[in-house]
């Protein structure tokens, strides 16, 4: 019996779907730079079920080639009643998400009438030489007869991205990845998890880390509270504080060694308005009690006390490991202006304590930072044009469920060239950082319960599915996701513009990057289409690329 495999090579921003027909035109070249992570996929559809197929990468490339599954997961909740149109569906049922190793014992398998997908990855590290590399998938049946193959030719530049100069956090729950494996916190089995979820974070441009100095007070319920992960010891005897840093020091030097350039301290206060303390522990009497949480007012005397007293004790610390210019301190999580008086309130007091160190929090009412409550605003893409207007330095921006209309972000219901036009606009509004909530939230919202991320993929009807995480957890580690890498193309395509910029300017930059449009990039007005996109990229390597070899 002849084997019948349909193939074809697609980019990277393409979703394929296993109950629609493949719309996307073939992608069979492109360039990237000696020290890029390059990315296509070649999509497949069989008329029988195969089953055990072994797929293989063949190319005289030095940088290793990985090829991964592209996965499938239910998503219930994908869009929300009033999306915009440009998605790329919005119905539930199954999307492609995560990125899998094939079955040890099964292989690679082929569906009946369904298309799937290999995503294939270069992880050029600078030992290819410049010049254009054929790389041949072939698709091997269990009998051992190739039964197809795609050949994607891959042109290394003679051309260096720099080092990402953008700050990027994704905000890190230590907590989850305790919760869903079912260890104890910081147990030894937590903290080589713990290392894993950072080295995938750290590989995908994420140089900033979360990190709770005591249990985060973020989408809890009034009340509730979420699992204890302080990584500082505290005691209490007869109202005086000691602290232990043991835990904190364990983190940083790991931070440390994996790579990540800033710290970012976990909120002070609690979310929406600061009013109350995060949920602290300390030993008393021998006896480990929460001392502070939803009952403790934030301005109160007690909890003033003891941020005196810890704040004075941290930042020695602080310093002695050089950490000055390298963290950051949070506040509360998204105030609004009803919050202003109270945030106002705390902002002065903890200022004052913290030397001068900077503060960031994410907010888009521009009268927190006019009236000097906070050093670092993260306004919302949807909401950032008075900064800009306003000239504020160093800006950051973010974007979550919130912002479903017309700016960029990455449900699974969009198109992934909405999630990769980020890149261009950090590049032209010269954005110092970029904030997201959901590294790995594996939690109902508010944190009432704990999901199946591989099952429930809108944090339990709260958030269109996307929002809250962009890894799974695996065996040992995370398993990455189609939206983590393409967010990664954007970081690389910002990198290629300030490489570009460093060789014939700013202005001729962007004037190569807007060449054509009807309206200059905005936050909420861009290219839609994935050409376009694609044909931009390759429009700015061949510039580069000519600069390099002119210098």
């Amino acid at each position: 019996m002849t084997i019948a495999l349909e193939t074809r090579v697609i980019s990277s921003l393409e979703k394929v779907f296993p109950d629609e027909e493949l719309a996307a035109s073939p992608f069979r070249q492109a360039s990237a730079f000696r020290n890029e992570t390059f990315s296509f996929q070649v999509a497949y559809r069989s008329g029988l079920l195969l089953k055990r197929m072994k797929v293989e990468a063949a190319a005289a490339l030095q940088a290793p080639i990985s090829l991964r599954a592209v996965g499938l997961v239910p998503s219930e909740m994908p869009v929300y009643p009033d999306h915009d149109d440009n998605v790329v569906r919005t119905k539930p049922g199954l999307y492609p998400d995560p990125l899998l190793p094939p079955e040890p014992k099964e292989g690679w398998i082929a569906p009946p009438g369904q298309w799937r997908s290999v995503w294939v990855t270069v992880e050029l590290d600078g030992r290819d030489e410049p010049g254009e590399y054929p790389i041949e998938i072939r698709f091997i049946a269990e009998n051992g007869t190739t039964v197809a193959a795609e050949t994607f030719t891959l042109d290394v530049l003679p051309a260096w991205l720099p080092e990402q100069r953008l700050l990027h956090t994704e905000w890190f729950h230590t907590d989850c990845i305790a919760t869903y494996y079912g260890v104890d916190v910081f147990s030894e089995r937590h903290w080589s998890l713990i290392e894993s979820f950072m080295k995938t974070a750290a590989g995908h441009g994420i140089n900033t880390i979360y990190t709770p100095l005591f249990t985060p007070p973020l989408d809890t319920d009034v009340g509730g509270e979420r699992p204890t992960v302080q990584l500082v010891d505290v005691w209490r005897e007869n109202g005086r504080y000691r602290f232990g840093f043991d835990k904190l020091n364990r983190w940083l030097d790991l931070a440390e060694r994996i790579g990540f350039k800033v710290i970012e301290f976990s909120h002070l206060y609690t979310q929406w308005g600061a009013r109350h303390a995060p949920k602290i522990v300390a030993v008393e009497n021998g006896e480990e009690k929460r001392i502070f949480g939803w009952e403790t007012d934030a301005a109160g005397p007690e909890y003033r006390a003891f941020l005196e007293a810890f704040l004075s004790e941290l930042l020695p610390l602080v310093r002695e490991r050089g950490l000055q210019e390298r963290c950051l301190f949070h506040l509360s999580d998204e105030p609004s202006g009803v919050h202003l008086e109270m945030y106002r309130s705390v902002s002065e007091w903890t200022k004052e304590r913290l030397g001068g160190l900077p503060t960031m929090d994410a907010l888009s009412d521009r009268s927190f930072y006019d009236n000097g409550l906070v050093q670092h605003p993260v306004p919302a893409n949807n909401h950032i044009e008075p900064f800009l207007e306003a000239g504020v330095p160093d800006l950051w921006t973010y974007y979550c469920c919130s912002q479903y209309k017309d700016v960029s972000n990455r449900f699974f219901s969009m198109p992934s060239a909405r999630n990769r036009i980020l890149g261009f606009q950090l590049y032209k509004f010269r954005i110092a950082g970029f904030l997201h909530w959901g590294y790995n939230f594996y939690y109902s919202q508010y944190s009432r319960f704990p999901i199946d991320p591989f099952r429930v993929t809108d944090a339990y009807y709260a958030f269109p599915s996307g929002d809250a995480f962009l890894v799974y957890p695996g065996p040992d580690g995370p398993i990455e996701s189609i939206r983590l890498e393409v967010l990664y193309e954007a970081l690389q395509d910002l990198r290629a513009l300030e490489a570009l910029e460093a060789a014939i300017g700013r202005g001729e930059t962007l004037r190569l990057l807007e060449e054509g449009l009807d309206e200059p990039i905005a936050f909420s007005r861009y290219p839609r289409d994935a050409a376009w996109l694609l044909a931009k990229r390759e429009q700015i390597n061949r510039a580069a690329a000519e600069a390099a070899q002119r210098a």
